[in-house]
């Protein structure tokens, strides 16, 4: 490549550059950098690697074949590892409190890593939940050329002939309980479901924000697609590292790819995938970064109106690895951009418009994973927003793959996950309750955690039809069921939610999209008057610190002003 780089509109400048910056130079010296790495850009190349879970074990590798491709494009690359807090080892206990947590911890420890040494640009590898968007935000905030990659999937694991995933271990839990499964039978799943590196292969939360991270053009095509262990993904590093080269030198940066436009497109995938319920939150925060207004009921108004396209779990047949194999991200765009479904004319970070991305794919109907416009699952979205006077700030719900989109019935209350947990699994609850969960908000939580574990119990148990649940807090991308959570405002706030008393009839319809109590509203005010906050062991730390200054679940669960409150952009320093 011979493109020449003026560093003196970068920011790398203020540690490279003249002679008062000698002291610098010399810790680049001393790393084995020259005098010709030191004037040319500087990019971060962050990755999430760890060991805590197989999520993220194949990430430091796939950050070395970026390095590669950043010094082959004229670029050089300055690698760092940031957190992650991986929800299957989370799941279940208090340390989910951590996890929506990290995505903020995540997103400011890249800002503070690139402002700290003036990188010119990044390339961000991630693999679990929260990691994906946590990085999605650095870049947007910081607003320096950036590309993100996902780490890819984990391979479907084998059990008695059929593909299973980690949820049919949660699922087995129940199953054991209720005494459909063996002890034995429970064991052999738990140690074939997860065969190597990858994160869950399902349409969870990972996966879900893979899928955006294409949509929304921060990701080069195709690159959401292969499993971890595909040595293919190197390839797809590499050219992640020159690509964020070309957008260096172009000056195209993550704020002229992260649109109003760019963010619909993005909740279309989550809705056509069938996708978690936590890109609600995250769409949000990403947007919040760029300073648009993008909360839960945008999300909600264009999950209406998408038709569900892709066959995958948990509400369908298909992991990740078989819609990379059927055609991937781009055949899915395909079918959507044809369909209307899909602004064409937003920037990507390969310098080309989606839809110019997208001029070569054709459509295979052959294959069975995704269905074309013309013939899909169900003619509106996987995920649905709800309202009522249970949520006035909103709710949501997955019901992909649901065939009763309706339910009345009493509330039973619990004032936290392990309590619900504990009644589902001694079978004390009745068939027809509504499961209410509160008080694990953000605020309330603190940090607003996933239900999995009940929720996976339940269908385990088989009898996921006969109950709902609805949480102030999250549920996994994993759960299914009539489940609903993000139920604002929360109970720590004195929302409806934190008033309900056993027995009290709560109505839900995903079709019309409301989620009610049928309470008067003298006296909701009447309950509200007599509320008193409730207080948590958190009291220092940073769930406490957190719990200070978070926001609403349905503006994205953010802990700062955004770009609207912003006085300078990092890029331009």
């Amino acid at each position: 490549m011979t493109t020449k780089f003026d560093k003196s509109k970068l920011p790398s400048r203020h540690v490279t550059e003249g002679p008062a910056r000698a002291p610098h130079r010399s810790y680049y010296y001393a790393m084995g950098l020259t005098a010709e790495d030191i004037a040319k850009p500087f990019v971060g190349v962050v990755s999430c690697w760890n060991e805590a879970a197989p999520c993220n074990i194949a990430l430091m590798r796939q950050a070395q074949s970026v390095k590669a491709g950043v010094k082959e494009a004229g670029g050089t690359p300055r690698e760092f590892c940031t957190i992650t807090v991986t929800d299957g080892i989370a799941m279940g206990h208090q340390g989910m409190k951590s996890s929506l947590v990290s995505r903020e911890v995540i997103a400011d420890s890249v800002e503070l890593t690139v402002r700290g040494h003036c990188y010119d640009a990044i390339v961000g590898v991630a693999g679990c939940d929260k990691s994906l968007p946590g990085l999605m935000m650095a870049m947007v905030r910081l607003n320096v050329p950036s590309v993100f990659m996902y780490g890819g999937s984990i391979l479907p694991g084998k059990f008695k002939g059929k593909d299973v995933t980690v949820v049919d271990i949660f699922e087995g839990v129940g199953q054991h309980a209720a005494g459909k499964m063996s002890a034995e039978d429970l064991f052999d799943l738990e140690i074939h479901a997860c065969p190597g590196a990858g994160a869950c292969g399902g349409q969870f939360t990972a996966n879900t924000m893979a899928c955006v991270s294409e949509a929304i053009g921060l990701a080069l095509p195709y690159s959401a697609g292969p499993p971890a262990e595909y040595q293919s993904r190197d390839s797809y590093g590499t050219a992640s590292g020159k690509a964020v080269m070309e957008l260096v030198a172009r000056n195209i940066r993550p704020r002229d790819i992260v649109t109003r436009k760019s963010l619909e497109n993005a909740a279309v995938v989550v809705a056509a995938t069938g996708g978690s319920t936590n890109a609600a939150l995250h769409l949000p925060a990403i947007a919040h970064e760029c300073g648009i207004d993008f909360d839960l009921f945008a999300v909600a108004e264009i999950f209406k109106k998408t038709p569900y396209l892709a066959d995958l779990k948990p509400g369908g047949q298909f992991v990740a690895k078989d819609m990379y194999e059927a055609g991937g991200v781009p055949m899915l765009l395909k079918t959507l951009l044809d369909g209307g479904f899909l602004h064409g004319d937003c920037m990507t970070v390969t310098g080309k418009t989606l839809a110019e991305n997208l001029r070569e794919v054709k459509f295979d109907p052959a294959q069975q994973v995704m269905r074309p416009v013309g013939n899909p699952l169900s003619p509106t979205g996987g995920v649905v927003g709800l309202r009522g006077s249970l949520a006035p700030d909103g709710a949501i719900v997955k019901v992909a793959g649901m065939s009763n989109l309706k339910f009345r019935g009493p509330a039973r209350c619990f004032d936290c996950e392990e309590d619900a947990f504990a009644a589902v699994q001694e079978r004390r609850i009745t068939r027809g309750d509504v499961i209410v969960i509160r008080y694990e908000g953000p605020k309330g939580g603190p940090g607003m955690r996933e239900m999995l574990s009940t929720t996976a119990a339940i269908y385990g148990q088989g009898e996921s039809e006969h109950f709902a649940l609805i949480t102030d807090g999250r549920f996994s991308g994993a759960t299914r069921g009539m489940c609903i959570g993000h139920v604002g405002p929360e109970a720590a706030l004195g929302g409806p939610i934190g008033l309900l008393r056993d027995g009290d009839m709560i109505a839900i319809d995903a079709e019309k999209g409301t989620l009610d109590v049928e309470l008067s509203v003298d006296e909701l005010a009447r309950r509200k008057a007599a509320w008193t906050p409730r207080t948590t062991i958190y009291t220092s730390g940073v769930l406490h610190k957190y719990a200070q200054g978070v926001g609403p679940a349905h503006a994205g669960a953010v802990t700062h002003p955004g770009a609207k409150g912003e006085g300078h952009v990092y890029a331009d320093i």
